[in-house]
């Protein structure tokens, strides 16, 4: 029995779930494994209602769970930040979710904005650390609204969160060589601006080379600048495979990578605790303009339920929902909301069809 806390969110996170437990019941049911969820109302309609985002009475009752699903925060009437850091950010600090794992993997049928890009050549996974750096919150305003106002926001690291990052990076890259040689023959990346940000910088590369040359000898590695990385992924893609990087750039070029797979609606994220509670979602936000209509995009939610059952252990599940998802997108038109050529609900019926 996994029991699952789905926190629905804002906007379009409630129906694009909705379609993800579905799905997830349909394969569960199939391989003999149970599955409960059990609903949370956090998000924008509760803080307008109540001024709370998250309790810290809440969060232990997640512990109690085996996995987070959720759908997406972010309301209209809520000015920005409000949500995220009282719900999002709390969650992944407060649950030491030190991981964000973003797969980046083309589908047959989905548009790859790069010209003559295939779905061999597109198929990575940035590691990015989730719970250090700038967002961290350390700094301060002075002399605020006025001409001598100074703002400032410190990227601080120490050794113990880049070493536990790195460490999960080098054992995934490890566990992708094993699955294909054609993921064997790339290096391992890691993105920074050590040229520039010269105390984090060189503390995350020292660490990555001395883990490297103690533990994984036989791994390559390469590194690169951020501003480069970013080059590269449009240009060569099909030259990554495991790519780790420091909370905001990682921020920064897993967008970018959702960009290179087709866009929001196919790209899914883990926060990921590896020893502890894990939360899973879409990555495309609320989209609180297309709420209710009944023609946002399910599969990214779909997937982040695939990725959900492959952290619990259930690899099998994750695979047979994944391939689902494959041949449904191969049906589809498109994968913005309202020109996919199904509805949401559609889109959920035919993965869990395939499931089933």
């Amino acid at each position: 029995m996994y029991k699952i806390a789905v926190i629905g969110g804002d906007g379009t996170g409630p129906e694009v779930v909705n379609e993800g437990k579905k799905v997830l019941e349909a394969s569960c049911k199939k391989n003999g494994v149970k599955i409960e969820f059990t609903n949370f109302d956090f998000g924008g309609e509760r803080y307008l209602k109540t001024g709370e985002t998250i309790t810290e009475s809440a969060i232990e009752d997640l512990k109690n769970f085996d996995a987070i699903y959720l759908g997406a925060i972010g309301h209209p009437d809520v000015k920005p930040g409000i949500l995220e850091q009282g719900i999002l950010l709390k969650l992944r600090f407060t649950l030491d979710q030190y991981i964000n794992l973003r797969p980046v993997k083309l589908f047959e049928n989905v548009e790859c904005p790069i010209v003559d890009k295939k779905p061999e050549d597109v198929d990575f996974v940035v590691i990015r650390e989730n719970t250090g750096g700038i967002y961290t919150g350390h700094g301060g305003v002075t002399k605020k609204g006025t001409q001598d106002e100074i703002a400032s926001q410190l990227m601080i690291y120490d050794r113990k969160t880049v070493d536990r990052c790195l460490k999960y990076a080098f054992e995934l890259k490890q566990k992708r060589n094993k699955l294909s040689q054609k993921y064997a023959e790339k290096p391992i990346h890691l993105v920074h601006k050590r040229n520039v940000l010269t105390h984090c910088g060189d503390l995350w590369f020292r660490a990555y080379e001395e883990m490297g040359n103690a533990q994984y000898k036989d791994m390559k590695r390469d590194y690169q600048h951020v501003d480069a990385a970013t080059m590269w992924f449009v240009k060569n893609p099909e030259w990554f495979d495991v790519i780790v990087t420091e909370n905001l750039f990682g921020d920064i070029i897993t967008d970018l990578g959702a960009m290179i797979q087709g866009g929001m609606g196919v790209s899914a994220g883990g926060n990921i605790n590896p020893n502890g509670l894990s939360m899973f979602e879409p990555i495309g936000g609320s989209a609180p303009k297309y709420k209710g209509q009944n023609i946002i995009n399910p599969i990214a939610a779909i997937l982040a339920g695939s990725m959900m059952m492959e952290v619990l252990g259930e690899t099998k599940i994750a695979e047979e929902i994944e391939k689902s998802v494959r041949d449904v997108v191969k049906q589809m038109k498109s994968m913005s909301a309202g020109k996919m050529g199904m509805s949401t609900t559609d889109v959920g019926d035919k993965v869990a069809k395939l499931c089933s």
